[in-house]
This record gives C-alpha cells, sequence and structure tokens, in this order.
C-alpha cells in the first residue's frame, strides 16, 4: 500500500473497506439497475418470444444502459459519498486529498472509468482485488479510496 493512503488511514483514523463488503455492495447496485432498467423497458421486453430477440434488443440499448450507470454513480457518489448498495453494506467513498465526498468531476470520472472497467471484462475490478489498497482502476483515477463506515 502507498504512504500516502497509509498517512491518508492513519490521519483520519479510517479502514479500509472490506473486499466482501465491496463486492456486495456491487451486487447490490446491479440488482438495483437491472430492475431500473427492466422497469423501463417493460414493454419492450415483454413482446418478445426468443432469446436471440431478447439478445438483439439488450445490444440494441447498451449505450442507454451505460449511461443510465453513468448518472446513478455520478449522483449518488456525489450526493452521499456512496451508491444505495455501499449505504446498505456502510461503507463510503471518500477523496484522497480531501477527505470529503467526491466533488461533481471526481464523481464523474470515476463511474465513467468504472464503465469502462466493466466493458474490458471487470478487469479494473480484478486489479482492486489484487492491489493492497483495494483500489479499483475508477479510484486510482478519480483518487478515491473506499472506507469502512
Amino acid at each position: 500500500m502507498n504512504d500516502e493512503i497509509i498517512e491518508f488511514l492513519d490521519r483520519e483514523q479510517l479502514t479500509l473497506a472490506p473486499k466482501l463488503k465491496r463486492l456486495y455492495a456491487f451486487m447490490i447496485d446491479e440488482l438495483i439497475l437491472s430492475v431500473i432498467w427492466l422497469s423501463i423497458m417493460w414493454d419492450k421486453f415483454s413482446g418478445i418470444e426468443t432469446t436471440e430477440a431478447q439478445i438483439e434488443l439488450v445490444n440494441s440499448f447498451l449505450i442507454e444502459f451505460m449511461l443510465l450507470k453513468l448518472i446513478y454513480h455520478t449522483f449518488f457518489l456525489m450526493q452521499y459519498a456512496a451508491s444505495p448498495g455501499k449505504m446498505i453494506m456502510k461503507i463510503r467513498v471518500l477523496e484522497l486529498r480531501s477527505a470529503s465526498f467526491p466533488s461533481f468531476f471526481t464523481a464523474l470520472n470515476r463511474a465513467f472509468f468504472r464503465g469502462l472497467s466493466e466493458v474490458l471484462f471487470y478487469a479494473g475490478f480484478i486489479w482492486g482485488l489484487l492491489d493492497p489498497a483495494s483500489q479499483t482502476w475508477h479510484d486510482k483515477t478519480a483518487r478515491t479510496i473506499v472506507i469502512d463506515v
């Protein structure tokens, strides 16, 4: 773990969020987003009869779904320093520089690179599993850390 993060945690008397809590928060957020998306798209999905048609429909709205995720994560991080999944798991995202809630641009950066990591076969999340400070790519680019509350 780098010295800046160790110093930050010591100075603020904080602890890193456990990886398992982060995984559960991720799963909760994905479930919430899927329910929101399904409710928005229900009329389109209800008329489909084949699996191929379902896949084609999902693929045709992939950009809109990614935009929904970007808005969801940016809004909740900026307002509450945590997505609903993180709130349930009692973990929070803080900026390393200020130990405060992420600003709009930090939250947007983090949400964008989170989405990019998903597109790249979740490579940034796997990186976070191997990183001593559990920082994913989106944490590193936004200079944030996820702490236990």
